[in-house]
């Protein structure tokens, strides 16, 4: 049994460096949203640094990376659907599951609100529009949304070009930074602004990363190696300083060195992107594919999920040691999700991630293949008979009229 519909995905033509990122970037993101689940909790993480030091040394580019690969389809996608059908994609894909599971995550924690330590009202719901930073991880699709919205109008509505929009993305970074520097508070509109940049250069540089020509040029390990040793030797910085931060934490570089953080979120983009190329050429690692192909889902998910294991495992189970935990928290945050989502799909509960029902996800076996081919040839034989025919009737009125002649 094809529990996380990997043949169909497996199988199908995508772009296989692009799912793989997304792999690697919501493994990281869950493992991130894993340490928060179990802060605060009696347990002893600080006996194990090396987990937040893992965090902290790969937090700076997995957010970016998502913005930057959801650009790069936007000009496809405003070609095949137009402006109001691209628009209304973005609100069924995003906008929805993010209402959805936003308010559903919100009901659990304030009905749970006593055993968790989470602190939430009912202001909470408003603030997935408004403040999504408040609700915790949901900024992310409120800020992809709007972004994807925002940008489209802008290319499509009024013809602004990829580079003038790295320009309006440069400027809104700009002023994101003066708003993180100063400690000031615009709601979602910070997050719009800060990660514009990132969708903008996504659209800016998607023909070059689409074009299959290209593909063997940034799957070389000539280019990796190198890439591979400033990423280090940057992320090693960046660590060291955010570790040192004082109140802002792991986002000290981010809020406070805001133009080091974009270097930083470009190159991690930049290996990570290398990486994948490396991966779609050796066809290794697919399990990514499968990962990344349910990004969407995991993420929507994950918090929830990662909650309740942790009460089952820690409460329940009274399970203390912390790499038990960390492992199958994170694991759990990651499988569980991509399991539900597909028993929702097959037994038609579609609706709690998209309000239009998505095309039947069912891979081709061999007998199948050869069965949709049956028709499309039967076709050709019935095609070939009637040209025959036709020709047949010209030759006969040819000859008939020479013998009047």
């Amino acid at each position: 049994m094809d529990l996380f519909n990997s043949q169909y995905i497996l199988g199908k033509k995508r772009q296989v460096w692009i799912d793989s990122d997304k792999g690697i970037s919501i493994i990281l993101v869950a493992f991130g949203h894993c340490l928060s689940i179990l802060q605060g909790h009696g347990l002893a993480l600080s006996s194990y640094p090396i987990f937040n030091y893992a965090y902290v040394f790969l937090y700076g580019f997995r957010m970016p990376l998502f913005f930057f690969i959801s650009g790069i389809f936007v000009a496809s996608g405003l070609n095949k659907k137009g402006l109001n059908g691209y628009v209304f994609n973005r609100a069924d894909t995003i906008l929805y599951p993010l209402l959805v599971w936003g308010v559903l995550q919100i009901s659990l924690q304030l009905v749970s609100s006593n055993f968790t330590h989470t602190i939430v009202s009912p202001i909470s719901y408003l603030n997935l529009l408004i403040d999504p930073r408040e609700t915790g991880h949901f900024w992310y699709l409120n800020a992809l949304f709007c972004i994807g919205v925002i940008y489209a109008f802008l290319r499509a509505g009024l013809n602004v070009k990829p580079i003038a929009q790295v320009v309006i993305g440069l400027v809104l970074y700009s002023f994101s930074a003066y708003i993180h520097i100063n400690n000031l508070h615009a709601g979602f509109i910070t997050d719009i602004c800060e990660f514009y940049i990132f969708f903008s250069i996504g659209d800016l540089i998607s023909s070059v990363l689409l074009n299959e020509k290209n593909a063997e040029r940034f799957s070389s390990f000539k280019v990796f190696f190198p890439l591979l040793i400033a990423f280090l030797f940057i992320q090693y910085h960046f660590a060291k300083i955010n570790l040192h931060g004082g109140a802002d934490g792991v986002n000290y570089v981010e809020h406070k060195m805001p133009f080091f953080f974009l270097f930083e979120a470009i190159a991690g983009c930049t290996i990570s992107i290398n990486f994948t190329f490396l991966l779609q050429k050796y066809n290794a690692l697919r399990f990514l594919r499968v990962i990344g192909f349910h990004s969407l889902f995991i993420y929507c998910m994950q918090i929830i999920v990662m909650t309740i294991t942790r009460v089952v495992l820690v409460s329940m189970l009274k399970l203390t040691y912390v790499p038990a935990l960390v492992m199958l928290i994170w694991g759990f945050g990651i499988l569980i999700p991509m399991l539900f989502y597909n028993l929702c799909i097959k037994f038609n509960i579609w609706w709690l991630f998209t309000f239009k029902k998505p095309q039947e996800q069912k891979a081709l076996m061999p007998d199948e293949k050869a069965l949709a081919l049956k028709p499309i040839l039967m076709e050709s034989s019935e095609t070939k008979v009637k040209l025959s025919a036709i020709k047949l009737l010209l030759k006969k009125n040819q000859t008939g009229s020479k013998d009047k002649k």
